[in-house]
């Protein structure tokens, strides 16, 4: 059991049930949109919602944010997201409950981070805002993946460091996160994390999501495969189900598998395990219903290669479901454990405030006309400010760079910058098409 941290009113972690996280995709500043939307959040579920915040005035808008949820008797914890700039991240923490920054990109250097964490502890003492050390897998910082490569063991070794400098300080309101697109990558992560806290003897509470799984079926039944994982070892305080879809939409997600989990003690737990080696009969109410609690019956096992293959009966609603559905669940499990790829496999970040495009419609695109590319792995990011390192599995990506303008990646490397937005997608295109035929 983890130690509680709590966050404004709102517990995490020890005999707390799995809390339920969003992050609002409005531009911060637009103060209207944001407080329209974290109410519709917090009417879906939400417990606790994190708003970008890469500058001073961002930061303003969240302290009138939070005045005009709290007169109307909205107390949801916020959460600054800070990038970049640990000056903002000092000033976020006297108005945000809690703030999450990146080790990979808090300071330019890691002495020059050290000594800025130490002023963002005081800062957070005082205000009494919590912290979540909340590392992604593609931006660790270049020290870091100097020493271990850009790796489940660095994100591991990156996040140990961060919470030794908050144990020194006896700075223990911490939360930390390990995330990744790739499901394998992340749950390594996290079972690396947990075993060495363990060893020192930390009990932090730890913030489960699988990054930027993009939306549809596909994105649920990822994130349901990776968070399972770590779930059915009872691995996981709170979760954030990332879709590039309107954020409301990720609630009743995280929602099902938030309280799938809760409903079960250990001996139904080890009950539930046992599923993924029999065929199971399913009698679901909704299809969403039915391809979650399939992926999280079967997704870890297929993900920790303890079984090759599953099969499974189901109806929704007492009625019976076409052999189709019943296949396409399948793959999609198969391809989110990373065990067989039948289609691309697409990294897209759901956006935040920082994205200046229509990313949702941007990547239903993409996806459309990539859907031949069978195996390749294509990214879709909302900005420039995680979108190259976070992608950093990807092949090929588009990432939105501001003003109308987009940068065509080839694997890391921009092949192509301030693309017209119009023009982008067929950029992409020929990119990959001019690739192919090279290869």
């Amino acid at each position: 059991m983890s130690r509680e941290v709590r966050i404004a009113g709102t517990a995490i972690g020890g005999n707390n049930r799995i809390r339920i996280q969003t992050m609002c995709n409005t531009p911060t500043r637009d103060v209207e949109a944001s407080v329209a939307q974290i109410k519709e959040m917090v009417n879906a579920g939400a417990e606790i919602v994190r708003l970008t915040t890469q500058g001073k005035p961002e930061v303003e808008a969240l302290s009138e944010i939070k005045k005009r949820l709290k007169d109307e008797d909205i107390t949801v914890p916020l959460v600054a997201d800070i990038h970049f700039n640990s000056e903002v991240a000092m000033e976020a923490a006297k108005v945000a409950d809690k703030v999450r920054i990146n080790p990979g990109n808090f300071a330019k250097s890691h002495e020059k981070a050290s000594s800025e964490f130490r002023r963002l502890i005081g800062i957070c003492r005082e205000h009494g805002t919590a912290i979540r050390i909340g590392l992604n897998h593609g931006s660790l910082g270049e020290r870091i993946v100097n020493l271990y490569g850009d790796t489940p063991e660095g994100m591991k070794e990156a996040a140990m460091e961060w919470i030794e400098m908050a144990v020194k300080e006896n700075f223990l309101d911490i939360v930390i996160s390990l995330k990744a697109s790739n499901t394998v990558i992340m749950t390594q992560a996290y079972r690396l994390l947990r075993k060495a806290m363990a060893e020192k003897g930390y009990d932090f509470p730890l913030h489960l999501g699988v990054t930027e799984a993009g939306n549809g079926d596909s994105g649920r039944i990822k994130s349901a495969v990776g968070l399972a994982s770590l779930l059915d070892e009872r691995i996981g305080d709170t979760i954030r189900v990332s879709l590039t879809e309107n954020p409301v939409n990720e609630l009743p997600v995280a929602k099902f598998i938030a309280d799938y989990y809760d409903s079960m003690d250990d001996e139904a737990l080890a009950n539930k395990k046992e599923k993924a080696f029999k065929v199971t009969r399913y009698n679901e109410k909704s299809r969403e219903d039915l391809l979650l609690r399939v992926s999280c019956d079967y997704g870890p096992a297929l993900l920790d290669r303890r079984i090759d293959d599953f099969d499974f009966t189901a109806e929704i609603n007492g009625k019976e479901i076409e052999c189709g559905l019943k296949e396409h669940i399948k793959d999609e499990i198969m391809q989110a454990a990373r065990r067989r790829f039948y289609k691309p496999e697409y990294i897209a970040c759901p956006g935040c405030g920082r994205t200046q495009f229509n990313l949702e419609k941007t990547f239903n695109e993409v996806k459309e006309r990539t859907s031949h590319l069978k195996g390749m792995t294509i990214a879709v990011m909302g900005c420039i400010v995680n979108g190259p390192g976070e992608m950093a599995d990807a092949q090929f990506g588009y990432v939105g760079e501001g003003a109308g303008k987009v940068a065509i990646y080839k694997g890391k490397t921009p092949v192509l910058r301030s693309v017209p937005q119009e023009e982008a997608i067929d950029k992409l295109l020929q990119i990959i098409e001019n690739s192919t035929n090279a290869e």
